[in-house]
């Protein structure tokens, strides 16, 4: 008896240390986020160049405007992860709809994935190679198997600075994940012509749900994951553009006048 209350003491130690780790980290967070909102907001008012970010739940607007995401000044250079081995860490937040962590060994990194959003305004497909950015795939892959981007919007369009439509948030806001972040991945030398299909992040290593498909050349640093081109459907992406954004407060930043939805997101292995 004596054995099993000392266990249940320990038990219950461990759990309010893990719970103040979570508290000072979501803390330490949450300030972060504050001090780049003020810093985005004197960026948008000099007229700073527009980048893409998926906006955090603690609090970030759901467009952001900067130079570049501001990494986590608290980060620390991690020893390399074994080959075949991917690094998928709960947030703690809710997540935008529910969805299994993928799976974070035996991961593909040497095969190439066709992927087909099937969409309220035609289909796009895209080829995914998991060699250049296996993790990120590996998590689009279970999150489209999982159903978590069935009957979703594609939040987010612009049409000046950067040429890209935001999806990936089930929740329509731009600030929906899927309730874990990931590291990025395949950012050196990255660029973002048209056609490519990359992470929307909220700050370095953020990686959850969000991405974007970028239909013109875009100049943006390489601090977003690229990890796809895009095989059909520019056409769909350009017609959507063509038709704007809804009228707001920035008019070439927001939601696109012509709704995309998107019904399913099937991805399959293509033949060697």
């Amino acid at each position: 008896m004596a054995n099993s209350r000392r266990e249940k003491e320990l038990a219950r130690q461990r759990a309010e240390r893990q719970a103040a780790r979570r508290a000072a980290a979501e803390a330490k967070r949450r300030q972060r986020n504050a001090i780049i909102a003020s810093i985005l907001a004197v960026a948008l008012v000099a007229g700073g160049a527009l980048s893409l970010a998926a906006a955090t739940r603690g609090g970030d607007s759901t467009l952001a405007a900067s130079d570049s995401p501001t990494p986590d000044p608290a980060s620390s250079p991690k020893a390399p992860l074994p080959p075949g081995s991917c690094e998928y860490t709960p947030t703690g937040l809710q997540p935008a709809r529910p969805a299994p962590l993928p799976a974070a060994t035996d991961v593909e990194d040497a095969a190439v994935f066709a992927v087909t959003l099937t969409t309220s305004q035609g289909p796009i497909t895209f080829e995914a190679p998991s060699a250049k950015a296996p993790c990120t795939v590996n998590s689009f892959r279970s999150l489209a198997e999982s159903g978590y981007f069935n009957d979703t919007p594609c939040h987010r369009l612009t049409t000046a600075g950067i040429s890209v439509l935001q999806c990936g948030d089930p929740t329509g806001t731009g600030k929906g994940d899927p309730g874990y972040k990931f590291p990025d991945e395949n950012l050196e030398g990255a660029t973002y012509p048209r056609g490519t299909v990359a992470m929307a992040n909220s700050g370095a290593d953020t990686n959850g749900s969000q991405f974007f498909l970028v239909y013109a050349d875009s100049s943006l640093p390489p601090s977003y994951t690229p990890f796809g081109t895009i095989t059909a459907g520019l056409d769909v992406l350009d017609k959507v553009a063509a038709a704007g954004v809804e009228a707001g407060a920035r008019p070439s930043d927001g939601k696109p006048t012509l709704p995309v939805q998107i019904s399913t997101v099937q991805v399959t292995l293509k033949p060697t």
